[in-house]
């Protein structure tokens, strides 16, 4: 299995569900990653290129290869940070 994601990575779950508004509201996924993903791959919109299970923290996993793809997943709690998660794509091979 593979999957491929986009987050964006913020202090406080407050934050985060801000974000996630905005995004509902049509604010682009991609800017905001830019802007405010405390994680380097903001500057790329938050993409996280392909992965498998296991090259993620746990948290990151369950969603990404358990919930629906394309759509806006989160706040995420993880060791890092509070994150909003988007699987952009995922297979079973």
């Amino acid at each position: 299995m593979k999957a491929k994601a986009r987050h964006i990575l913020v202090s406080s779950e407050t934050e985060c569900e801000k974000l996630k508004t905005l995004i509902s509201e049509g604010s682009d996924f991609t800017e905001l990653a830019a802007e405010h993903s405390q994680c380097p791959s903001g500057k790329s919109g938050g993409g996280l290129g392909e992965f498998t299970p296991g090259q993620m923290v746990p948290e990151f996993d369950t969603v990404v290869f358990n919930e629906e793809v394309g759509v806006v997943h989160g706040p995420i709690k993880t060791q890092f940070g509070f994150h909003l998660i988007e699987i952009t794509s995922r297979t079973d091979s």
